[in-house]
Parts: C-alpha cells; structure tokens; sequence
C-alpha cells in the first residue's frame, strides 16, 4: 500500500473502487517490482476501455503508489466528480486548447514533487481495429526528459471485456482477468544529454510507445502491426467517439516508416 497520506478525496475513492474491482474481476499481474517505490516518476500504458483507469490505477495503488492521471478536462468539468478528482490530485489535460500546457506543467510539478504520474501516450483510447497501441504523442517523453525522471512502461488487457470501447453497458460476468504487465525503465539517457527538441521527443515517444507494444504482445502471446494506426491517416478524430459520424478528419498519405508520425 502506498506510504503518503492518502488525503480524504484518495480515500474516498480507494474506499468505493478497489473492493468492487476486486469482487468483480481477477487479476493477472507481473513487473510489479519496476514501479519505483518512492520519487517522481511517469508511468505509461496503452488505453482500451474507458475503465482502463480504474484497473490500472488499482494496479498502481496496490504497487504502493498514489496514482496521479492526466485526464481530459471534461471529466473534471463534471459536478462532485470533478472536485473530488483534483482533490485526489488528478491532472487535467486540456486537448487542443490555447491551456493545453497547463497539464505539462502540472505533470512536471507532481513529477518534481515525487509523484508518480501516468500518461497514456496514444492520447485517448486506440483506434486501432486490433486495439494494439496507436502512434504515440510526445508528452510523455517531455515530461522525463524535462525532469531527469524514470518511465516505466506498462501494458494492460482485459478492461475491454468487461466494457468495449465507447460502449455504454458493461459485461461483468463471468469475471474477467484484468492483464498488467510493468517492465523496466525506457532508456532514455543518451536522449537527455541532447537538447530538447522534436527530433529527440520523436525519438524518446518511439522507445516508449516499442515498450509498452512488446509487453502487450507479451499478454496477447500476438505480434503488433509493423506500422502503428495513425487516426489522421485513416480520416478518424483523434479524440472523441470515433464512431460518431460527424467525427472525421480529412485522411492523408499514410506514413511510410513504422515510427513516423509518433512526434506530435
């Protein structure tokens, strides 16, 4: 269990989730012992289910650590839960708004202030027809390299069955095995003697998003596509319910190398 005060907002939700969780689903856990146990620190895994964050962040408690999410602010903007999710020292991002460096900076603050803060690097959850990691976005590569500090990648598998992405009616029975794995720390030590810039975000987001891939191919016992899903390329919005038609970008040539594109 975690060694920091907790906080009333933490304890409330640790209190109405983790026996739930615990009830309703059986667990498949390895690599628990790359989470750091004290000191700022990202961890990063891939997103397929909107209820990911609750099994991930009971992986991560029960890790003895206090999960710090950034999240889109939305769900911040949400009566009650919002209070009780900034209390608990949840980290809203604000996509595609003239505040979206406010998430950066706070994730920095946390990370400095010895936090353990989790990014989802694909941005939302992925779009790909396999629900193997998407091309990544490089704010988790900015925050360790602005900070000094470790990225443990993770993976998980399972959330999905019990809720599929998007869907809105959850299948709890029969109990289904909520799948993490952590594996060590992305080595990013020749990139941090670098000057920041994108090519060594590019570079950074690329290590971390093979990381987190190779562990879920680990669980799934599969191989990922050799070139990740680009929501552009295929003409679908980036954030929001991708089935919505109305949520369609404009496609373009896709990129001719598996890693280009996991800059932005």
């Amino acid at each position: 269990m975690p060694r920091q005060k907790r906080g009333w907002a933490m304890a409330i939700t640790v209190t109405l989730l983790r026996r739930p969780v615990m009830l309703l689903t059986r667990r498949d856990w390895a690599g628990g012992e790359h989470v750091p146990r004290q000191g700022g620190c990202v961890l990063v895994t891939n997103h397929v289910s909107e209820i990911d964050p609750v099994t991930f962040g009971h992986f991560v408690y029960d890790h003895g650590r206090l999960p710090r999410f950034l999240g889109k602010v939305e769900v911040f903007n949400v009566p009650v839960l919002g209070r009780i999710l900034r209390s608990a020292g949840q980290i809203p991002v604000y996509r595609r708004s003239k505040d979206a460096a406010r998430a950066f900076r706070a994730a920095v603050a946390a990370v400095e202030q010895g936090e353990a803060v989790i990014v989802y690097p694909e941005g939302t959850i992925s779009r790909d027809p396999d629900l193997w990691p998407m091309r990544g976005k490089t704010g988790a590569a900015r925050i360790a390299l602005t900070t000094g500090c470790p990225v443990i990648p993770c993976a998980q598998w399972g959330p999905q069955d019990v809720l599929e992405p998007y869907a809105r009616k959850p299948r709890l029975f029969p109990r289904k095995v909520m799948h993490v794995r952590a594996g060590p720390e992305v080595d990013l030590a020749d990139l941090r003697e670098r000057p920041l810039s994108s090519q060594v975000l590019a570079e950074g987001t690329a290590r971390i998003m093979a990381a987190i891939t190779s562990l879920l191919e680990e669980i799934r016992g599969g191989t990922a596509p050799t070139v990740r899903f680009d929501p552009k390329v295929a003409g679908i919005a980036e954030i929001g319910n991708p089935n919505d038609p109305h949520n369609r970008n404009i496609p373009r040539r896709p990129p001719t190398h598996p890693e280009q594109g996991e800059s932005a």
